[in-house]
């Protein structure tokens, strides 16, 4: 009976050593591959936003007006939506448009700022405007990746 016993606690010992010796090793290699996997996802998003600006950038009218020279003053703003890629050196289009929705004329502006994630950088800028314009539509037509 004692011999039977023998072989079978060094079987059970052996099992529960090399059970013991996977899981301790498991756990790093978990975590390293979780930081592996979130680094490369990180540059795959940053390389997108860096070959698509466009994508993530927009502009918005803050407010138009004239001045007392008659120029066309317009205050705009220009939105960052990526999550990782800076901005510089914005090229805005700034389009003006009658009263019945016809494209009078068009200028571009550039916004020299950095422009970090999440967060809008304000321009200004002053412009003769063609006659008979009712409306300015903005439109992010180039930028810089720093």
């Amino acid at each position: 009976m004692k011999k039977l016993h023998a072989p079978l606690l060094f079987i059970t010992g052996c099992l529960l050593l090399i059970t013991i010796a996977s899981c301790g090793g498991s756990d790093a290699k978990t975590a390293s591959t979780a930081k592996d996997k979130y680094e490369k996802e990180k540059e795959t998003l940053e390389e997108m936003e860096k070959k698509n600006p466009l994508r993530f950038l927009n502009a918005n009218v803050v407010k138009d007006k004239k001045n007392l020279l008659g120029q066309k003053v317009i205050k705009g703003t220009v939105n960052n939506k990526a999550k990782v890629a800076i901005y510089k050196d914005v090229e805005v289009k700034i389009l003006y448009y009658s009263k019945t929705a016809s494209l009078l004329g068009e200028s571009i502006e550039t916004v020299y700022d950095n422009i970090a994630p999440g967060t809008a950088a304000a321009f200004k800028s002053k412009e003769w405007a063609p006659k008979g314009t009712d409306s300015v539509v903005l439109k992010v037509i180039n930028a810089k990746v720093e």
